[in-house]
């Protein structure tokens, strides 16, 4: 494992065992899966078809279980709207960025709907997918919005 930067991360998979250790966000994605460091200090290289997500999350003992999977209404922040179809059938959206080339080869990284829950960022690789759909574009930068003018009844203090 390269570097000293790591975050908390737990790779939930489609067998349910999860499991938690630590990854290099820049260098987690190798190619022949995600590269974990155990609690134990162990390296796992865990192969991508097994992988269903990657949540990098605050603490490791909160639960992940009961967080909310789809936004209630739209969403604030900008950037795609995305709603993802996993391979068992469930189903999570997320919000990413309306940049198109920071995208990994191997997969997607979204902010999940409730950013203030232990998931602060979810990787999904493309082999745990059925479908990926684009909901919405949120805060497009095609429609900027225009300042302002200042109304005619509104006298200047400071102008000349």
């Amino acid at each position: 494992m390269a570097g000293s930067t790591t975050k908390k991360a737990v790779i939930r998979r489609f067998d349910r065992e999860a499991l938690a250790g630590y990854v290099n966000p820049s260098t987690f994605q190798q190619l022949a899966g995600i590269e974990l460091l155990s609690a134990e200090g162990n390296v796992v290289t865990v192969p991508y078809a097994e992988i269903k997500t990657v949540s990098f999350v605050r603490e490791f003992d909160a639960g992940d279980e009961d967080t909310r999977r789809t936004f209630l209404t739209r969403p604030k922040m900008g950037g795609l709207w995305m709603s993802f179809q996993f391979r068992d059938g469930e189903i999570l959206e997320g919000v990413m960025p309306n940049n198109l080339l920071p995208v990994e080869p191997h997969g997607f990284t979204v902010i999940p709907p409730d950013p203030y829950s232990n998931q602060q960022r979810v990787f999904i690789p493309r082999a745990a997918l059925r479908s990926v759909e684009v909901l919405g574009v949120v805060g497009s930068p095609l429609k900027k919005r225009k300042p302002k003018l200042p109304s005619k009844e509104q006298i200047g203090l400071f102008d000349e």
